[in-house]
């Protein structure tokens, strides 16, 4: 009787070891995917509306641009206090399969005046374009970019609270198409200088162009703009939304679910 005693407690043992093993590898390899394939950014503010929603989960590609510095950056924070930070490794530039963004490109990247805050727009000037606002009206290297009216956009809980709002098909020299909104004829930013892109830089916009802090504002503006974005300050490229839910919702409040999820935006690819 002791000896099957000792042998079952032996078998307990095994188990529960066992089990320890299995969540030790999966945290290690989720936490590899997470540093070195995809990381899952959620979506604060409406300045990428109507293509990114406010509380929209998505995962972004690390390896769509390469790595740098800013590629492995980590922390843990806990009731607002930060525990542990992890980064920018002191490496320049980009390594392991480095690729320039394209334009039209969805990016998180890290905003230039801190280097640590992450930022979400599209790639609208590529380094040595010529970048202007006329009229609300996109201008790239002097030439207007092709601007289609479609349906007002209209969503009842979150930007414009069901008001609707003048949304166009916008068209890019490369032929990457997506949709803006224009909430304000004549808004603060409908009518800027030109802008010429440095070389080794790249200038970002929102989809929601009267409602984003963008490189049509400069970094030292008292609005706190993004200005010129450095290439090794690109983390990644928008590809998949993984989970999406209203903004009168947080991820972790499962009760609120079923009212809440946004099913049909699961799975969407970012374009």
């Amino acid at each position: 009787m002791a000896a099957a005693a000792r042998e079952s407690r032996k078998k307990s043992d095994d188990g529960f070891w066992d089990t320890i093993k299995v969540i030790i590898q999966a945290l290690l390899i989720a936490f590899a995917v997470r540093m070195f394939l995809y990381q899952p950014f959620n979506i604060p503010s409406a300045s990428m509306v109507p293509t990114l929603k406010v509380g929209d989960y998505l995962f972004v590609s690390k390896l769509s641009y390469g790595y740098s510095k800013y590629s492995f950056n980590f922390g843990l924070n806990l009731f607002g206090n930060e525990l542990f930070k992890f980064g920018p490794i002191p490496v320049e530039g980009r390594f392991v399969f480095p690729a320039e963004p394209k334009r039209g490109d969805v990016a998180v990247f890290k905003l230039p005046v801190d280097n640590e805050t992450d930022y979400i727009k599209r790639v609208i000037g590529l380094p040595g374009d010529r970048v202007q606002m006329r009229e609300g009206v996109l201008y790239i290297n002097g030439q207007a970019v092709p601007k289609q009216r479609i349906a007002d956009f209209v969503d009842p809980t979150g930007e414009g609270y069901g008001r609707p709002i003048p949304q166009y098909v916008e068209t890019l020299p490369n032929g990457v198409s997506y949709n803006v909104l224009d909430m304000t004829p004549n808004g603060a930013a409908d009518n800027t200088q030109e802008y010429l892109v440095p070389s080794g830089h790249y200038f970002m916009m929102g989809d929601n162009r009267d409602n984003s802090l963008d490189s049509r504002y400069a970094q030292t503006s008292s609005q706190g703009g993004v200005g010129f974005v450095p290439y090794e300050n690109f983390v990644g490229r928008a590809d998949i939304i993984f989970f999406s839910i209203e903004p009168n919702a947080a991820f972790w409040q499962i009760w609120k679910w079923p009212t809440s999820i946004r099913w049909l935006r699961f799975f969407n690819l970012v374009n």
